[in-house]
């Protein structure tokens, strides 16, 4: 509260005489902010001051070996991953530290990483980060104040729009010294922004203010994390090497942490070959998304022999929104009884029985698998955020239960889906469907670039068929892809949209007006609409945990009845593959999954290659 504020509210009740007044408000204005070591979202961060590391890590884990992944998708042609140009290299964000870094293990707690210590405004207008004085990048140069008030600015003004979204309420970014940055907010009505200005990736303005940022490039730019940029070859591989004298290495939020002495990213344009690959010990670990490939695919001798396991993770967090997206900015998916009947044909329950061995669960809820998902009808606290946009939303919204695949048979929901159709104003000539007005027909042509989701496309595409629908399927290299969303061409991509157990201003992205037309945004769909708009501010400015599950229930009711995507399916854990010489600390923590906290057992390592190689 301002000195002018204090004054004036005493006056106002008369409390005290103003020679009082005046020495409270001073006492008032200088009682100082205290300096901590952590933040929490809504209550005080679980750790001590005085924590030595993550409860879930091996603080003594050993250090070397190495991890190859496979990056599906043709190639890359920038270290720059900050950027809207190009097709970003596999894993370089582990190239940069944070100001802050998180626990797995709590649902949305901060700990110091390059900052030391914290001061958060008990108004919440501002924050103050103390930086590690002996923080470097790889070159060796200082990390200080001023390279994250240049990091910042950058960012907002030639990166991502991502970022410009989800820093949005941040006013000004200062330097108070070589060692001390504030952040002030426009308003103090995102409890979550203090926390995520944290995850700011600091870069080094030394290194980028004489250099084009918005362009692609394959250079190694120093960072100030844990591993640098080793090797860089386009069209096959990318990578990171441990940094030995890691400035950061014995923090509490690292030890136990960054084990593995060289990251290495493979890149096949197939994801097929890269499981061959994966099969005959190039690849040494896999998260493995295809149920048929999980159910039935390890039946090869290196799995018989245990060198080769299967490990399930259970998710922390609310399942990820996978889904077909339309494409809201063409005519033909503008009503929503067309969007809701093509979501009709999308055959669920035959999928997960002939395709996907029936391990999956059909994801109805863009949060799903937590508290924050809406159920049945309205309550009165969602009803309250919905009511001043009645006018603008379904009636469905108020008045009717979430929408369900139901009936469950195939030959019924195309029945329901031809009504909608007909409803729209379409009719079926000479087998086609096409508007009565127009004449146009009903196209729909599916973007992918991965001929994995090929199978999951076209039974959904025979279905439109029936209807008169004219479909089809566009398979093309990653980087044509990435083209063509940027431009807004195509009918229907897939899509993804992951949560936290505490949403906040990363909604904006995924579903303002602001981001319609933004390129490279991540509301893929351009949808554009007060009352999600409204329902997204209201969630950011949510200051308690019930306010919180209010918006999102409301906000996940109105995109489900708008049927701005035909979701997918999810499985409730993460599935990895794996040569068995990697260490792990057990249980797993509870609200992610943390890499970084494996290690690798480099004798059984030197066994495998034995067995592989013969040496």
């Amino acid at each position: 509260m301002s000195l002018t504020s204090i004054v004036a509210r005493a006056l106002r009740h008369g409390l005290v005489s103003l020679l009082a007044l005046a020495c409270t408000a001073v006492a008032a204005a200088e009682t100082p902010v205290p300096t901590v070591h952590g933040l929490a979202l809504y209550d005080a961060p679980a750790l001590p001051a005085d924590f030595a590391h993550f409860p879930y890590v091996n603080p003594d884990a050993p250090k070397g070996g190495s991890l190859t992944r496979a990056a599906v998708g043709s190639s890359f042609d920038s270290t720059n991953p900050f950027i809207v140009r190009g097709t970003p290299a596999a894993g370089v964000s582990a190239i940069y530290d944070t100001l802050l870094e998180g626990n797995p293990d709590e649902p949305f707690s901060v700990y110091g990483l390059l900052a030391e210590g914290i001061r958060l405004d008990p108004e919440r207008h501002w924050i103050e980060f103390d930086l590690r004085r002996e923080a470097r990048f790889h070159d060796g140069e200082p990390v200080t104040a001023e390279d994250v008030v240049f990091s910042f600015n950058l960012l907002i003004e030639e990166g991502n729009p991502f970022y410009r979204g989800y820093y949005a309420e941040v006013e000004r970014v200062e330097a108070l010294d070589a060692h001390t940055v504030r952040f002030t907010f426009r308003s103090n009505e995102s409890r979550e922004l203090p926390l995520i200005v944290g995850q700011l990736p600091i870069l080094p303005e030394h290194y980028w203010a004489d250099r084009d940022f918005s362009s692609p490039t394959l250079e190694r730019h120093p960072g100030s994390g844990p591993y640098r940029i080793a090797e860089v070859d386009p069209g096959r591989r990318i990578v990171y090497e441990r940094v030995a004298d890691y400035w950061g290495r014995d923090l509490p939020v690292n030890r136990g942490r960054h084990n593995i002495d060289r990251l290495i990213y493979d890149y096949y344009r197939d994801r097929d070959i890269a499981w061959e690959a994966f099969k005959a010990g190039i690849i040494d670990y896999r998260i493995d998304a295809r149920a048929a490939t999980w159910a039935i695919g390890y039946d090869f001798p290196a799995y018989h022999d245990g060198l080769v396991k299967r490990l399930t993770v259970p998710d922390g967090q609310p399942a990820t929104m996978q889904g077909f997206v339309y494409n809201l900015r063409r005519d033909k998916f503008q009503d929503r009884r067309v969007r809701e009947a093509l979501s009709l044909t999308f055959d669920f329950p035959w999928l997960n029985a002939n395709l996907f061995y029936d391990t999956y669960r059909r994801t109805r809820s863009y949060f799903q698998n937590s508290e924050m998902a809406a159920e049945g009808l309205p309550s009165e606290a969602q009803l309250a955020l919905l009511e001043p946009h009645r006018d603008s939303l379904p009636v469905e919204v108020f008045e009717a239960a979430l929408p369900i695949d139901q009936p469950r048979e195939l030959r019924e929901r195309l029945r329901r889906a031809y009504e909608l159709l007909r409803e729209a104003g379409y009719v079926v000539k000479e087998g086609r469907l096409v508007h009565g007005e127009t004449g146009r027909p009903l196209t729909v042509e599916v973007l992918l670039f991965d001929t994995g989701m090929e199978r999951v496309v076209q039974p959904m595409l025979r279905n439109m068929a029936r209807l008169g629908v004219t479909s089809s399927i566009r398979i093309v290299d990653i980087n044509q892809y990435l083209n063509r969303l940027r431009n807004f061409d195509f009918d229907m991509v897939v899509g993804q949209f992951p949560q936290s157990n505490n949403p906040g201003n990363e909604q904006r992205e995924y579903w303002t007006s602001d981001y319609a037309e933004v390129p490279q945004s991540r509301n893929l769909m351009g949808l554009s609409h007060p009352a999600v708009d409204d329902l997204v501010d209201q969630l950011i400015r949510a200051d308690s945990r019930a306010a919180l599950n209010a918006a999102t229930r409301a906000l996940d009711r109105v995109l489900r009845w708008l049927f701005v995507t035909i979701p997918h399916y999810h499985s409730g854990e993460t599935r990895l593959g794996l040569w068995d010489k990697f260490g792990y600390p057990e249980p797993f923590p509870e609200y992610g999954f943390d890499l970084d906290a494996w290690w690798v057992d480099t004798q059984r390592e030197a066994m495998i290659d034995r067995r592989l190689h013969g040496r």
